[in-house]
């Protein structure tokens, strides 16, 4: 009996005769030399055959189908010319299952028609890397915080209260208590699990309910939000800082093949990943995007698209924006004691334009301040009233920053929209398939 192999444990049996399983994605012809392109999951292999186009094994290939499953047979060779790659010298092929009239030929087709058939288009050798790339992401931030003594709290995916703004929020009808909403982050119940165990973290789908069709927005999304006690606003950016340059060293180390079938330029991922960030106040921000002639802003606003790509060419490394105007940041954040109109947040901006990857802060911890705070933002006090708890019983120095995973596989596969960096995802204009 051969052994049935994975593709990507053919460099362990060079020489040797094996089986593989897993679907042809493509077969050409020349002269006598037949070839056929198998998939099985864990990677991609070349089979290739020698002789007359009448013996069984080239008829077969000649009448494969585009993803029909496969079981082929041969002894795997190191390829020639390509390094760490290997064929297999077919002795055998034989059809498992057919796949007639494969919809998504193999030329360029435009992104409505892609997205209409998600759960195919999934299968192609570009969406297979973003996708190994996306759980190398997620293995990479369990890993990190699981060695940096943060253990995973699941926080609630509905909340009673709009805490938001209910324009950005999805409402649901929650049986006789009214309505209830789709979480856009857990952050303020993943605040009371530090007092319990000090560092935090947890990674669920949240959903943000915006009429927008960037190349940069979701409608859902999965969010990684992580709290520490006793960590100030600059031990937060220095945790944040370690964190991006850990996920960048393991997709580096171990998502070759796939950063190269995306063709990935990786001068600027390896830059990030061996220098410091940069750092700069909001004030020093906008003075500069001032100075250099950039988008028109004022002191006081938020940054837009424009001023973040602009940012980018005078930047060439992850850029922290720290002390934000208190009035264009939420109410949990702490106000910088040597300006009350700033607030100890940060925003950490990815390198080559590719905008927003973090948001970050230092934690309002005097219970005075933060109910001041709510009663000027006109919050429903009563429904926050658990949160105003957690600094009347034991307060103390705490910390936290969220970052959308998307983002981050947006910028490290080098994407042209975030849309394909999710399997399934759900625009303005589509919730399907």
């Amino acid at each position: 009996m051969l052994p049935l192999v994975l593709i990507k444990h053919l460099s362990l049996y060079n020489s040797q005769k094996v089986k593989i399983k897993g679907w042809a994605y493509n077969h050409r012809s020349s002269g006598k030399v037949s070839f056929v392109e198998v998939r099985d999951g864990s990677g991609f292999v070349q089979g290739v055959f020698e002789g007359d186009k009448d013996l069984p094994i080239a008829k077969i290939i000649s009448e494969l189908t585009q993803e029909c499953v496969v079981e082929i047979e041969g002894v795997v060779t190191k390829h020639f010319k390509l390094p760490d790659t290997y064929e297999l010298q077919l002795e055998g092929i034989s059809i498992l299952s057919p796949s007639p009239n494969y919809p998504i030929a193999r030329k360029e087709h435009g992104v409505d028609f892609l997205l209409g058939l998600r759960h195919l288009w999934l299968r192609s050798p570009k969406q297979w890397a973003i996708q190994r790339i996306r759980d190398q992401l997620i293995r990479s931030c369990f890993n990190f915080f699981n060695e940096h003594d943060f253990i995973k709290i699941d926080s609630p995916i509905i909340g009673p209260v709009a805490c938001e703004g209910t324009t950005t929020l999805f409402d649901i009808n929650y049986f006789d208590l009214g309505k209830a909403y789709l979480s856009q982050s857990g952050q303020l119940y993943l605040e009371a699990a530090i007092f319990s165990h000090g560092r935090v973290f947890d990674f669920g789908p949240v959903f943000r309910a915006e009429k927008s069709n960037t190349r940069k927005h979701l409608i859902e999304f999965w969010m990684l939000d992580a709290e520490m006690a006793f960590v100030d606003h600059q031990e937060n950016m220095n945790l944040q800082e370690k964190f991006c340059k850990r996920l960048l060293k393991d997709v580096l180390s171990f998502c070759q093949k796939e950063l190269s079938l995306l063709k990935r330029e990786t001068t600027a991922l390896e830059k990030a990943r061996d220098l410091p960030f940069i750092r700069k106040s909001y004030t020093e921000i906008i003075e500069l995007i001032k100075n250099k002639n950039g988008p028109s802003i004022s002191y006081g606003e938020d940054f837009g698209a424009e001023h973040e790509s602009f940012l980018s060419e005078l930047f060439d490394l992850p850029l922290f924006i720290e002390k934000w105007p208190t009035h264009i940041k939420a109410f949990y954040m702490k106000q910088d004691p040597n300006n009350p109109d700033l607030v100890l947040g940060a925003d950490l901006m990815a390198s080559e334009g590719f905008g927003e990857l973090i948001g970050g802060s230092q934690r309002e911890d005097d219970y005075d301040q933060l109910l001041k705070k709510m009663k000027h933002e006109k919050m429903p006090l009563e429904d926050f009233q658990w949160y105003l708890d957690l600094r009347k019983y034991g307060s103390c120095v705490h910390s936290g920053f969220g970052i959308g995973l998307e983002r981050m596989i947006y910028w490290v596969c080098g994407l042209e929209h975030i849309r394909e960096s999710i399997p399934f995802p759900r625009l303005y204009t589509r919730n399907r398939p």
